[in-house]
């Protein structure tokens, strides 16, 4: 359900007009992600993180990054590294030998990015269509820096768009093209079938990476499916999951007490009053139950966190979660943080 009413009182970005060519808040377009390349080249996503990243964290995962194949053995050379002897080779044959191992050329990183109608709102700097959007694109363009192959899915309210990983620039642009597509169709009338549920999205991630990827999925997790549970802890075996909620600081934790909001789903109308009890607590409620299903995962799973913000551009929150830039993290979800998303980045 989506509002139609009291959006520029409550401070919600205006979007019952399409937007214009410049108004990167509520929609962007192609040439706005292509823009970010050389943004998204300062980023690294390589397995060895700086200590403050959020993904060297005690409930990060360790990145498995490229792994090696071996290619031979061979006499040791004054110059090889002691490490690399084979000791039960040198024992048998009496002489030093050392294994030899060439490091694969790349590693896969599939990006998850939710473009539904339930990620079309923002009170703050952006929508948190555009916060995925922008996110997507910058990640994607650190990935194919380090010539590692990237690809993707863009969910949308009715289907899926998949793009195979690929060490090529025409597989990122084909992934932007996706991103930019599912954005330009969210509009605040648009008539929104049943979201896709996340187990979809699993199913459909199960299927491109089967192991050894990078898996990010940037999403608000608003359709959590019986079997998303199941497929997350099928997937996080054999590759290493990054989930970044984006949240937008109004509707999650900044919800005003004296708001009177009319919302409707284009058939149906219903009128939220936030000085009413009951319904501030219901609003509260179900924001508290997936954010404390994500910590669940979390520990179990030992999947990696990374809040991302409507209050602010991406990419300062990326060189933060990724250690390149001092301040605390955006409101980082774990067990035991005591920030929340947006608590230091509104305006």
């Amino acid at each position: 359900m989506r509002s139609i009413s009291a959006r520029q009182r409550a401070g919600v970005l205006s979007a019952t007009e399409p937007a214009t060519d410049t108004d990167y808040r509520i929609h962007v377009d192609l040439a706005r992600l292509r823009s970010l390349e050389a943004h998204g080249q300062t980023l690294h996503l390589l397995p060895r993180q700086p200590a403050r990243s959020v993904l060297n964290g005690r409930h990060g995962s360790r990145l498995r990054g490229r792994g090696l194949d071996f290619l031979e053995l061979r006499g040791y050379l004054p110059s090889d590294d002691i490490r690399s002897i084979d000791w039960r080779v040198t024992a048998r044959t009496g002489e030093p030998h050392v294994r030899v191992f060439t490091e694969e050329r790349d590693r896969p990183t599939l990006l998850v990015v939710d473009q539904r109608m339930s990620m079309f709102f923002g009170t703050r700097h952006a929508m948190k269509s555009v916060t995925a959007a922008e996110t997507a694109a910058l990640l994607s363009f650190a990935v194919l820096a380090q010539n590692d192959r990237i690809g993707g899915l863009v969910v949308r309210d009715d289907g899926i768009d998949e793009v195979r990983p690929a060490c090529s620039r025409a597989t990122l642009m084909r992934l932007l093209s996706h991103i930019a597509d599912a954005n330009q169709q969210l509009h605040a009338e648009r008539e929104a079938p049943a979201p896709t549920s996340l187990d979809d999205v699993l199913t459909s991630v199960s299927r491109l990476a089967r192991r050894d990827h990078l898996i990010i999925v940037l999403s608000d997790f608003d359709v959590i499916g019986p079997r998303s549970e199941r497929l997350l802890s099928s997937l996080s075996r054999h590759n290493d999951i990054v989930l970044a909620p984006v949240v937008d600081p109004f509707a999650e934790y900044d919800l005003p007490r004296d708001l009177r909001l009319v919302v409707t789903d284009g058939d149906l109308q219903a009128t939220f009053d936030t000085s009413d009890d009951a319904v501030r607590a219901a609003l509260e409620s179900v924001t508290a139950q997936r954010h404390e299903q994500l910590i669940s995962w979390q520990r179990k799973f030992g999947l990696s966190l990374a809040p991302l913000s409507t209050s602010e551009p991406a990419l300062p929150q990326l060189r933060r979660l990724l250690g390149l830039q001092r301040r605390s993290l955006p409101g980082q979800l774990s067990s035991n943080a005591n920030t929340r998303p947006g608590d230091q980045h509104d305006r």
